[in-house]
């Protein structure tokens, strides 16, 4: 989560199930996030438990999956409404229709002009589309110009469902501010979205035999893909070491403290281009990347921002490394070439970049643009590359730094990370350091002697799960799971009243007496000897 943090606390394996607040005590970010995390997991871990890995609920299973297609236009896939979960994970497709506004002027005049039944002046009618589709999907942003975003020309191949979350702030979301604040505008908290997407998956990429696999062929073979494509294989350890230069600085922290820096951080590293180490690039933030700038304009490599940092701390410099997104590439999860701020108007709230931004990113203010700041410089990649690693010179990569295994790569201010031999990296993985001047080092994980421990990424997480099969223009089998309700008619009684109701009904239509030879005989029911007494007594009394 880009967002500006303490840090994260949560630790499942820990097994706490509340934040107690205690009276007095200072209120923390982290206590209020943990909480929100235990309740998360454990509600989306009991419905995994209780579904499965995916499914939807009968009579309302969403993202069903039809193919539209045509001769002259590109293929299209119609995702039907409805709810599904993944992992626990909920997932809404269902489209949210349009309001109805006041009309603009009353009378016959606005009738005329409307057309009748809501239609336009050539009598069609105007009603808004009920689902959604491949290319209008919400998070997908699908592009028809980029032939890797197109459906694949050749059958079969496999409609899946992707679910990931993201962090959004009020550089992406402006309602998220709240005005009576004042004319500063802060921000306040930021937001968790989950982001899901419909895909396609060409079919020999799931290694299939035959041409006409089962469905629970393709099932299994597409777990087996889903496991290897969510399964991080990449660790990475952090931990803080005095530098040698400590003496040279003036006295601003502990002489003895492994962490120089003057301030509380929370490093954040994530990776930027994917693949092996040897194509692998890293970015860095001590504010955990949340150093965010909404553009209000964009003009070639001069960038109009709305509002400048608070401080200088949270500010722009001439030589920072900034990141120019939108909403379509944080939700496609895209790794843009990181620019370089080379001057700067600050009565104009201007910036002049190294270059232009990627063709379609900034250009529509509906997808919000915004700069995010990394702190890592050029001669933070060539200090790495002293480490006695050596590799690629220290030159950036797309403005991101070169990832190098097996050796200490400092950041600064002591902090240092280490990337364990033969990892495969994925644009978005993060890893998180909080670094505290009180202990004058950073918190990390580490074994009985203190070496510290390699780690998994944070994040990001994704889970996947199948939706059709798409083999032509003919029917697409359905690979959706459902489930029914758990809730059921109350039955009149339990199970043991309904039991001993059994057993009164057994006893009065057989006698439970010996009958000779101590076998069972058959008697009269107890209901008609007791009516023939009654009867009787009755006859008695009158006479």
């Amino acid at each position: 989560m880009h967002a500006d943090l303490s840090r994260l606390t949560h630790r499942p394996e820990r097994h706490y199930s509340a934040v107690i607040a205690q009276q007095g005590r200072v209120q923390l970010d982290a206590d209020a996030n943990e909480q929100t995390a235990i309740q998360l997991f454990q509600a989306r871990t009991l419905a995994a438990d209780l579904i499965g890995g995916h499914g939807g609920p009968s009579g309302a299973t969403g993202f069903r999956i039809d193919l539209r297609g045509g001769s002259r236009e590109l293929d299209d896939l119609v995702i039907g409404g409805g709810r599904y979960y993944v992992d626990g994970i909920l997932c809404d497709a269902t489209r949210p229709q349009p309001g109805v506004p006041v009309p603009a002027a009353s009378g016959a005049g606005a009738a005329e002009q409307d057309g009748p039944d809501g239609a336009d002046d050539a009598g069609e009618p105007t009603a808004a589309p009920v689902t959604w589709t491949y290319w209008d999907q919400p998070d997908g942003f699908r592009d028809p110009e980029r032939p890797g975003d197109r459906l694949p020309a050749q059958f079969p191949y496999l409609a899946y469902l992707k679910v990931w979350e993201r962090s959004v702030t009020a550089a992406e979301d402006p309602v998220l501010r709240e005005v009576a604040l004042g004319s500063a505008l802060p921000d306040t908290a930021a937001r968790a979205k989950v982001v899901w997407q419909v895909l396609a998956l060409p079919g020999t990429e799931l290694g299939l035999e035959g041409d006409d696999p089962s469905i629970d062929e393709i099932r299994k073979a597409f777990d087996d893909w889903a496991r290897k494509a969510s399964t991080p294989a990449s660790r990475l350890a952090a931990r803080s070491e005095r530098p040698d230069q400590a003496d040279d600085d003036p006295c601003l922290v502990r002489p003895d403290a492994r962490y120089r820096g003057p301030e509380n951080q929370l490093y954040r590293v994530e990776v930027h281009d994917a693949g092996g180490a040897r194509d692998a690039t890293f970015k860095w933030s001590r504010e955990n990347g949340s150093v965010t700038f909404p553009v209000d304009e964009l003009d070639g490599t001069w960038v109009e921002l709305a509002t400048l940092g608070n401080d200088d701390k949270l500010d722009l410099n001439v030589g920072d490394l900034v990141e120019f997104v939108d909403t379509a590439t944080a939700s496609r999860g895209e790794a843009l070439p990181l620019l370089r701020v080379e001057e700067l108007d600050l009565p104009g709230r201007r910036v002049r970049l190294s270059d232009e931004p990627a063709p379609g990113v900034g250009r529509r203010p509906e997808l919000h643009p915004y700069l995010r700041r990394w702190d890592h410089r050029e001669g933070g990649a060539r200090q790495a590359g002293r480490s006695g690693r050596g590799g690629r010179g220290g030159r950036l990569t797309h403005g991101a730094l070169p990832v190098e295994e097996g050796g200490w790569l400092p950041l600064e201010d002591g902090v240092e990370v280490y990337f364990a031999a033969g990892g495969t990296y994925r644009t978005g993985d993060f890893w998180l350091i909080p670094a505290r001047t009180a202990t004058g080092s950073v918190e990390w994980p580490a074994d009985a002697a203190r070496r510290p421990l390699l780690q998994y990424p944070a994040g990001v997480a994704v889970h996947h799960a199948p939706l059709a099969w798409v083999h032509g223009e003919q029917a697409v089998p359905d690979l959706r799971l459902a489930f029914r309700p758990l809730s059921a008619a109350v039955p009149a009684a339990d199970d043991a009243a309904l039991e001993a109701e059994a057993r009164a009904r057994d006893e009065e239509t057989y006698d439970a007496g010996p009958a000779g030879g101590g076998e069972s005989a058959p008697a009269a029911s107890r209901s008609q000897t007791t009516a023939a007494a009654e009867a009787a007594v009755d006859e008695g009394g009158q006479g």
